[in-house]
């Protein structure tokens, strides 16, 4: 799963000039279901209590898991969302995307979130070919 990016886009990549608010214009586009789950795990957290929101529904289907990996495994895109939404990101499995408060990055929750013991009980039969 690739971003589309425009040919104007490019051209401004290619001289050095894109700001983050286009380059995270670009992956709403180009990543629909990933924005739209980030946006909803964010929107959770700023409207709760708690450190940290998450999800744990699966994706509907490939294409769909496929956008969420594209856009948590880059680096480049993942600081965006971040930077963008003014969280800390975690990911799990094929699906299981938590959103921190910044504040939140060393507590416990986060610790153990991102621990291998957390992403160990995380497992099923069911995820092992997500």
């Amino acid at each position: 799963m690739s971003l589309d990016v425009s040919p104007a886009l490019l051209e401004k990549a290619e001289r050095g000039e894109v700001s983050d608010e286009e380059f995270v214009d670009c992956v709403r586009n180009s990543l629909p279901f990933a924005w739209n789950l980030i946006s909803r795990v964010v929107a959770e957290l700023k409207d709760g209590t708690e450190d940290f929101a998450d999800n744990v529904t699966p994706p509907p289907d490939e294409a769909a898991r496929g956008q969420l990996l594209r856009a948590l495994a880059s680096d480049s895109i993942r600081g965006g969302l971040e930077r963008h939404f003014g969280v800390k990101l975690a990911f799990q499995n094929c699906h299981r995307v938590a959103a921190f408060r910044t504040a939140a990055i060393d507590g416990d929750r986060y610790r153990k979130f991102i621990s291998p013991v957390g992403q160990l009980r995380n497992q099923s039969p069911e995820l092992r070919d997500c």
